[in-house]
């Protein structure tokens, strides 16, 4: 039999997500409001309470439901093989998943709202995604720590640099590849010189 009252739960909830995106994009994450929030979905800010305990539990379900996202997107990116066009792919969806949502990405990226921690179950989400980049490395050889670290910085300095320089346009975008083949050509010297395991 189905839950009906499971089921409105669940779709108010989502409701109360999606008003929680659109307040953050239109006031800045940090200016989130729970009675901004009840107002876009038509209840007064103590309902909130009943599908969310506090303001960090609405960005924890935002966290978690960006991680998803990423995940989601991440598992559809086509891998070749070919380990310099893969780090293209992968940084190109990285980028683009970043820069068609600011307001998400300093959520998952950056440390935008003060005081705020993900759970370490909305947490577990996210490090999902770098197993995925830390497991495709170790398929071209790639395993010192160094290496991960070094290309999520490029990684975020080029979503960081698009969204705040040039917002809507591809100025940082279009150094996606050279700079892959940049940190391609690096690694690989790194690994036949011995450095890189």
């Amino acid at each position: 039999m189905r839950d009906r009252k499971s089921e409105r739960h669940a779709r108010t909830r989502a409701e109360i997500l999606d008003a929680a995106w659109e307040t953050a994009r239109a006031e800045g994450l940090a200016g989130l409001t729970l009675r901004d929030v009840a107002r876009r979905v038509g209840m007064q800010p103590p309902s909130l309470y009943s599908y969310f305990a506090s303001k960090d539990a609405v960005y924890d379900a935002m966290f978690a439901q960006g991680c998803r996202e990423f995940l989601e997107g991440q598992a559809r990116t086509a891998l070749t093989g070919d380990a310099l066009a893969d780090l293209k792919a992968v940084a190109r969806y990285f980028i683009g998943f970043c820069t068609e949502n600011p307001t998400r990405y300093q959520l998952l990226f950056q440390r935008t709202v003060p005081g705020f921690e993900p759970s370490a179950e909305s947490f577990a989400v996210s490090e999902e995604g770098l197993k995925a980049l830390r497991g495709m490395l170790a398929g071209i050889g790639v395993t010192d720590p160094e290496a991960l670290d070094l290309l999520t910085a490029l990684g975020t300095g080029l979503a960081d640099q698009q969204i705040s320089n040039d917002p809507g346009g591809d100025r940082w975008i279009r150094l996606i590849d050279e700079a892959m083949e940049m940190y391609f050509a690096h690694i690989s010297k790194r690994m036949k010189a011995g450095d890189a395991p």
